[in-house]
């Protein structure tokens, strides 16, 4: 927890506009850390990406949300979906027969209400409530909520249709988010709105360090673990036919991690990630992400410590994270400008 902390302050100190994670049971409670982080900080922003609406019941989110909000001087936010597919497996939840994307729509619904009034009668096909209040208030006047896509279509047009944003996992190509930004589009459309003030994140498995060869092959062994969650008409967005992937799935499957690894090879990798040198890295941010339209880039930064628990391999020649931040703050980010 020491090594977190002092990371997301050097991100604080380096201007960076927030730090995410995953509310995953795989990894550390976020909601602790991040209240705990927030009074060694001084502006970074805090949230779930993603936090879920099948294992977390949505007022609950919207209380832990508030909570958070106030512990940071309203520096909280959240980004919400239903869920990582593999992990609804290990709970013997049978999500995709159970309507996602209407449960989704109305948990956002149920969210932004008891956010924005503390209390909510509500009777849902999902959901039902009478009389419950919260004195969890939010120190903002709108804490911003946003929605993951992945697949598509009907979760991007729900994004632009009834959130404050989305965020788009595991994409790189010009075709994948283009596609993501079409939609997002098309819902905000039928929802009368635009999409200027709407948050269009790109969430990106990064690695950035002055060895190039180093930095690529840690993108490669992080990106190979993400890939299975991918589902196909995504893979294809890239020019992957699932096919082409299945032996790897096969061999994670088979508890194979060196052989899943071995069968991910670096052409593949280097469509999946965003690796190199930081003026590498910001060549490629700006040829294949932001000319769809999206204004906020998500890294998911990987060091050779990470590698190392997902892997067991040892890579040299990787910054650790607080030196990849410095990297992206000193000389990522003018290069994109």
């Amino acid at each position: 927890m020491a090594d977190q902390f002092e990371m997301i302050k050097v991100a604080d100190e380096c201007g960076f506009y927030a730090c995410y994670a995953t509310d995953e049971t795989y990894h550390k409670d976020l909601w602790t850390m991040f209240a705990a982080a927030a009074h060694q900080t001084q502006n970074i922003r805090f949230g779930p990406s993603v936090t879920h609406v099948f294992l977390r019941e949505p007022t609950l989110i919207a209380q832990q949300l508030a909570t958070l909000d106030e512990i940071s001087g309203g520096r909280a936010e959240a980004v919400v979906s239903t869920g990582n597919m593999a992990m609804m497996k290990q709970y013997h939840i049978d999500w995709a027969k159970r309507k996602p994307l209407s449960r989704l729509r109305e948990a956002m619904h149920v969210m932004r209400t008891f956010l924005d009034e503390g209390t909510i009668d509500f009777e849902g096909d999902f959901f039902h409530y009478t009389g419950l209040f919260t004195a969890a208030r939010p120190v903002q006047e709108r804490i911003p909520l946003k929605l993951g896509a992945m697949k598509g279509p009907r979760s991007f047009e729900l994004a632009g249709e009834i959130a404050d944003g989305c965020a788009h996992a595991l994409s790189y190509s010009r075709e994948a988010y283009g596609y993501a930004i079409e939609h997002v589009k098309i819902g905000a459309h039928r929802a009368g709105r635009g999409t200027a003030s709407l948050d269009l994140g790109a969430w990106i498995v990064t690695v950035v360090s002055d060895d190039s060869e180093a930095a690529r092959r840690a993108a490669r062994i992080l990106a190979a673990f993400y890939v299975p969650a991918m589902p196909a008409e995504q893979l294809a967005r890239h020019g992957i036919d699932q096919a082409d992937v299945q032996p790897m799935f096969d061999a994670f499957a088979a508890g194979d991690v060196a052989g899943a690894i071995d069968l991910f090879s670096p052409e593949l990798a280097a469509k999946l990630s965003v690796a190199g040198t930081p003026e590498e890295c910001a060549e490629q941010i700006k040829r294949d992400i932001l000319p769809a339209g999206i204004n906020h880039v998500i890294m998911g930064l990987a060091d050779a410590p990470l590698v190392k628990v997902f892997s067991g391999q040892d890579i040299e020649g990787v910054p650790p994270i607080t030196g990849q931040l410095r990297l992206v703050a000193d000389r990522l980010i003018p290069a994109l400008s």
